[in-house]
């Protein structure tokens, strides 16, 4: 049985196409059909806490290229023409646990890398114009056809059209044929700033989009450095023990150079930049989804809810994931969850990490675990959730 990759080994894409170049996969997911109906995503779309945006070709005002940020609402969808215009929804996987499925067919990619499922309705002419993004991501069709033309790796320097809310591109051509259409189920990898334009075809359709978090240079050492420098004594200071009799004007290159020593010491910490990676990389992308219990319950509350039949799962959008502690504590761990940082033992958190389905009930039989697993529930990364039927 084939996954998504088709033929391939998740090794031999991940050494041959992550990051390197695109790879259209025909029924990567044999007679898939979309869960979710285009009028249940124009609903997700009225909705206030809900990411979304409406894009038109031609907007009402004669303007190219309209942006209209949710939430809609029925006026907006009412004057819509019959064509040429786009409707984005963000973390639609947060929202509808049969899309967060899908997320276990890319398990081959750290799940601390995996950003969200957008997805798109477009009627026929419906596209968002020709652009790069700066990740990777897998476009899925999820119901009627969509036309997808290549055009090639494009560096930061890329011309983009003037005047308007939209990183179109100037300049666009289609390279090698590349050049497709998808019907439901095809799937299409493309890796970051990889030229794309997807234009909906004669009937209306819905594209899966999996995003992958990419941050930035600027957004790691920002990050990094206010999480660092709230570690830091403020007794550590420009020191120079060395200084002789100089022009009192000059900026000299001693002086650069100590401050540089004193930054580099202080930033360079393999330990601590583990430890703000791991918050950093499960920062909930929502966090008003997250909803603390209040009042808290107790464990006897929560050993109650469990044994008469409800079961403890991870909150949508929820973030986990672990790194083992360095050095001689072979069972230490951190456990990262939706930005913060948590010792356990390793196998504990292994288990809470990695594991989609339901957590056992087993683990509120061990004092540390069970301390853990209220804590989770009281803040909202674990929720209580009726048991589904078989």
């Amino acid at each position: 049985m084939t996954g998504v990759l088709g033929e391939l080994t998740p090794q031999r894409f991940l050494a041959e196409y992550w990051q390197k170049k695109p790879l259209l996969i025909r029924q990567a997911i044999a007679g898939f059909k979309s869960p979710l109906s285009a009028e249940e995503l124009a609903g997700l779309a009225c909705e206030e806490d809900v990411e979304s945006r409406l894009i038109e070709s031609v907007g009402a005002d004669g303007k190219p290229w309209q942006v209209t940020h949710g939430p809609l609402d029925e006026e907006v969808f009412a004057r819509l023409p019959e064509r040429d215009w786009t409707l984005l929804v963000q973390a639609v996987d947060h929202y509808v646990p049969e899309v967060a499925e899908l997320l276990e067919q890319f398990s081959f990619i750290p799940r601390w890398r995996l950003d969200d499922i957008m997805i798109s309705y477009a009627p026929p002419g419906g596209n968002v114009g020709p652009h790069v993004d700066n990740y990777d991501v897998f476009l899925l069709q999820g119901a009627g056809q969509r036309r997808w033309q290549l055009g090639g790796f494009k560096g930061e320097d890329a011309a983009i059209v003037d005047g308007i809310s939209l990183r179109i591109l100037k300049e666009f051509t289609v390279s090698n044929d590349e050049e497709w259409v998808l019907e439901p189920g095809d799937m299409l990898y493309l890796p970051p700033r990889y030229a794309h334009h997807g234009i909906s075809e004669s009937t209306d359709c819905m594209t899966w989009s999996i995003g992958f978090r990419a941050p930035s240079a600027d957004e790691a050492v920002t990050s990094w450095a206010d999480y660092r420098g709230e570690q830091l004594s403020d007794a550590l200071r420009y020191a120079d023990p060395d200084l002789s009799v100089q022009d009192p004007a000059l900026l000299d290159e001693g002086a650069i150079e100590r401050v540089r020593a004193l930054i580099l010491e202080s930033l360079d910490d393999k330990q601590q930049l583990g430890e703000w990676f791991g918050r950093y990389m499960t920062q909930t992308k929502y966090p008003d989804q997250l909803i603390a219990l209040e009042p808290s319950i107790d464990l006897a509350t929560l050993r109650g809810a469990l044994a008469a039949g409800e079961q403890l799962v991870r909150s949508q959008g929820s973030r986990f994931a672990y790194r083992p502690a360095l050095g001689n504590e072979a069972d230490s761990a951190t456990l990262f969850v939706d930005g913060d940082g948590i010792p356990c033992s390793l196998s504990l958190a292994q288990q809470l990490a990695q594991v989609d389905q339901p957590l056992p009930a087993e683990l509120l039989d061990e004092p540390a675990a069970a301390e853990l697993l209220l804590e989770l529930t009281n803040r909202g990364s674990l929720v209580l959730e009726e048991q589904s039927e078989a």
